[in-house]
């Protein structure tokens, strides 16, 4: 699963709010799907690392879902 965590840390590393993300070109309806954990566009996520000046990496992370039981094999 895709985390948007590392964006939220970042924006508050510097200080950038979700108006000042929209003032500088980033949709907001696109923040709102972040909000709510949507997928999004890697052309969002370049937008949001050019607004931010940051990597990929303090936009998303991935982490790994939770692991499903394995099934028994019959012999």
């Amino acid at each position: 699963m895709i985390s948007y965590g590392p964006l939220f840390r970042t924006m508050k590393e510097k200080q950038v709010s979700s108006y000042e993300l929209e003032k500088r070109g980033f949709p907001r309806s696109t923040y709102y799907a972040i909000k709510h954990g949507k997928g999004i566009t890697t052309n969002s996520v370049n937008q949001l690392c050019s607004i931010l000046h940051c990597g990929v990496s303090d936009v998303l992370e991935y982490m790994e879902d939770s692991p499903e039981p394995l099934l028994e094999k019959k012999s």
